[in-house]
């Protein structure tokens, strides 16, 4: 799969089929190796004629805007270090500038990244990727693949710019606390091809001399008290034991800080490794930081970071009441104690070697074959209502007969109500284990808190929890019609992750039609949440439809879902919707002036046969609906939107009220006639003359979206609202993220 945003072509990139998209700058020649791995088992490979640098450079040049931020990187390998450049040109091809990577640290000939970043110079108007090395002798290859040129590829929801995330352009998001100095370093990093958000250069803080020593973020980003924030970063150890930690900061309107938060790293080796930390923004908080840091370094030793970020803590489960860090156990065990029996409690160490959702758990030792209860903190809740307590439970060593998961209720004073029956399950082999209990919360119940009730059958068992999550039991399924803007809304809860989903709309006559969503039509798809919202804008108008949902296991195995039916409305019978499949936010209702009078073409050829009366026609099979609709806008601002709908050629949707002899049809429209109801210049009426040829429904088009951007990333990467006009044509291109 092509990388999302890359300016240079799929071959180019991927080097499969060919080399066409590079060639030789300076001291090499090019052709295909093999050992690729992005889109095939192509490879560029760069020979040097003779000792010394070599260069190549892609065939084409690429438009860019001066002052804008470009970033290209690829995934490489030989026998030498390396670094790449973004060549500038001006109009005339003649070159501006080359802005170049610092040079990887050391070589490798297992394929790592290597990245560079650069606002494009005054008088730049095009760019090129350069590919260097520095070979010692002749006909000696490296190899490249996995290239990309464009804008910066940054987390979607990240509250830091782009360049305190990746250090791409420099380190100025950056600055020293204590016995540290501040920098940047290539080491050899074997990323995953498709993890698009590392790059090759890292934050390197380096211990001036022995002792503590840290950073901390210059951006301090906005946040919202009472939101919980999650912050992770990739952290490299200098050494096995080294005390490498990073906090989650937040401040007042001051610029006091106001709590800190620290998670530190249990390293298995000295390895990148992802450290989360997460941490509620308290009652006067108005920004937010992220440091890092070595505790007991010597002098010398350097901590590397790669892909920092803070964002909103996603729930563990969709609706769950319990904050990441007691969900999830990133940074300790929060809120979680033993209230009865000997069992202990604490974090999985080291990173990685147990877990669920992030790279620890919960581990719960006992020293003998007994029960013990573990309770997480209060979290809050509603009465009378059924709520789920959730977690997944692995069996780390010795052998454990049961564990049962219940919820014990509190009303607002912190006074128990008491504690429900809860659900007990065998735990028999080693595996993770989901383990699920429904209670009604009593009456008065304000609080809750989920409690483990495990029994071990020997002495020195140890039972591991991640993933605990309570929330309020919400239909699996739910439909409902938004009329005004001719679209239903179906909401998909406690979808099961890795499975593959497939959605259809069910008509009134039980024909089943496959529902849109962003890639196309919902069939086979992969889950990657568990709770989805759909938007389908194609169900028709006065009908009654309901939704069923196909659930398929990794094996094949299928589970359905249903949903109530909805019917969505058309109050004026005298307006029809034209919609976009692909693009909703375009769709329109006008009013309608006459319906078509329909032609059906068909292909004939006549033939005259010599002494006969009548002539032989061959036909063709007898084609769609073709005819001219008549409508009307009202406003300027209905001619613009039309205008808009039809720019871009698209097929679109036409529905009309039903009883008015016409079914929903997909369509293309033709050569468009606007013209004025009257005489007067003033007159906003305008009529239309749309000539419609039926088409098939389309199949691999998917709904245009943000693709979870908000408005928190447009704040984040853009100073003013002035910036924006410089960078997006319409408000739609905002949304859509679609850069001039």
């Amino acid at each position: 799969m092509a990388i999302p945003g890359n300016l240079l072509s799929p071959t180019t990139e991927s080097i499969d089929p060919n080399t066409s998209g590079w060639t030789s700058k300076l001291n090499c020649t090019v052709s295909k190796g093999t050992g690729g791995r992005n889109g095939g088992d192509g490879c560029l490979s760069v020979r040097s004629v003779a000792a010394g640098e070599m260069q190549a450079r892609t065939v084409s040049s690429y438009p860019v805007t001066v002052g804008t931020v470009y970033y290209a990187f690829a995934d490489t390998a030989g026998a030498v270090p390396e670094r790449i450049g973004i060549r500038w040109l001006a109009a005339t091809g003649t070159e501006v500038a080359v802005s170049w990577s610092l040079t990887t640290m050391t070589a490798s000939s297992s394929w790592h990244r290597v990245s560079v970043a650069a606002a494009a110079p005054l008088g730049a108007t095009q760019a090129q990727v350069l590919l260097s090395s520095t070979e010692a002798g002749v006909n000696v290859s490296h190899f490249w693949e996995n290239i990309y040129l464009g804008l910066p590829i940054r987390t979607t929801g990240n509250l830091f710019p782009f360049n305190t995330e990746s250090s791409e352009v420099d380190t100025t998001g950056w600055a020293a606390v204590v016995n540290a100095t501040v920098s940047r370093q290539v080491p050899v990093i074997n990323w995953s091809v498709v993890n698009y958000l590392a790059g090759g250069h890292t934050l390197a803080m380096t211990a001036v001399a022995a002792g503590n020593a840290s950073i901390l973020s210059v951006d301090r980003p906005a946040v919202t008290p009472g939101q919980e924030y999650l912050a992770y970063a990739y952290l490299q150890p200098p050494v096995l034991t080294a005390q490498a930690w990073i906090e989650l900061r937040f401040y007042d309107a001051n610029g006091n800080q106001i709590q800190t938060t620290r998670s530190t790293l249990a390293a298995p080796g000295t390895g990148m490794y992802r450290q989360r930390v997460s941490a509620t923004a308290p009652a006067n908080a108005a920004t937010c930081g992220l440091a890092a840091g070595l505790d007991g370094a010597s002098a010398g030793q350097v901590l590397r970071l790669e892909s920092v970020v803070i964002v909103a803590a996603p729930a563990i489960q969709s609706g769950s009441v319990l904050p990441y860090a007691d969900a999830s156990f990133e940074q300790g065990v929060a809120g979680w104690t033993v209230t009865s029996g000997v069992a202990t409690i604490a974090r999985t160490t080291p990173w990685g070697a147990s877990a669920f959702e992030g790279s620890y758990s919960l581990a719960i030792s006992t020293t003998t074959a007994t029960s013990s209860t573990i309770r997480s903190a209060r979290f809050p809740v509603r009465e009378g209502v059924n709520w789920r307590a959730y977690v997944l439970a692995h069996p780390a060593a010795g052998t454990w007969s049961t564990a049962t998961v219940r919820v014990r209720w509190y009303d607002d004073t912190n006074a128990s109500l008491g504690v429900s029956g809860g659900s007990t399950y065998v735990l028999p082999g080693t595996g993770w284990y989901g383990l699920g209990s429904d209670q009604t919360a009593l009456a008065g119940a304000t609080q809750a808190a989920v409690e483990i009730v495990p029994t071990a059958m020997a002495a020195g068992s140890i039972l591991h929890v991640d993933r605990v999550a309570l929330w309020e039991v919400l239909p699996l399924t739910t439909a409902l019609a938004n009329t005004d803007r001719s679209y239903v809304t179906l909401t998909l809860r406690e979808l099961p992750l890795d499975y593959t989903l497939t959605v259809y709309r069910v008509g009134a006559d039980g024909g089943r039609t496959l529902v849109r969503g962003p890639s196309g039509l919902i069939d086979r798809q992969a889950i990657t949440s568990d709770l989805m919202v759909l938007e389908d804008h194609e169900a028709p108008m006065g009908v009654p439809v309901s939704y069923r949902i196909e659930l398929y296991d990794l094996g094949g195995s299928r589970s359905t879902r249903g949903s109530d039916r909805v019917t969505l409305t058309l109050d004026d019978i005298n307006t029809v919707w034209l919609k976009d499949p692909a693009n909703p936010q375009r769709n329109m209702r006008v009013v309608a002036g006459k319906a078509p009078d329909w032609q059906r073409p068909v292909e004939q050829a006549a033939h005259i046969v010599r002494g006969r009366r009548n002539k032989v026609v061959f036909s063709g099979r007898r084609q769609g609906l073709e005819g001219e609709l008549a409508v009307a806008t009202r406003s300027d601002a209905e001619r613009q939107a039309l205008h808009l709908l039809l720019d871009s050629g698209n097929v679109l949707l036409w529905q009309a009220a039903p009883g008015m002899g016409v079914d929903d049809m997909y369509v293309s429209v033709g050569t468009v006639p606007e013209a004025r109801l009257g005489r007067l210049a003033q007159e906003q009426w305008r009529t239309w003359t749309l000539p419609l040829t039926e088409q098939d429904m389309p199949v691999t088009v998917g709904v245009n979206g943000a693709a979870g951007r908000t408005c928190q990333d447009v704040v984040t990467e853009f100073a003013t609202c002035a910036d924006l006009l410089d960078v997006y044509d319409t408000s739609e291109d905002l949304l859509l993220d679609r850069r001039g």
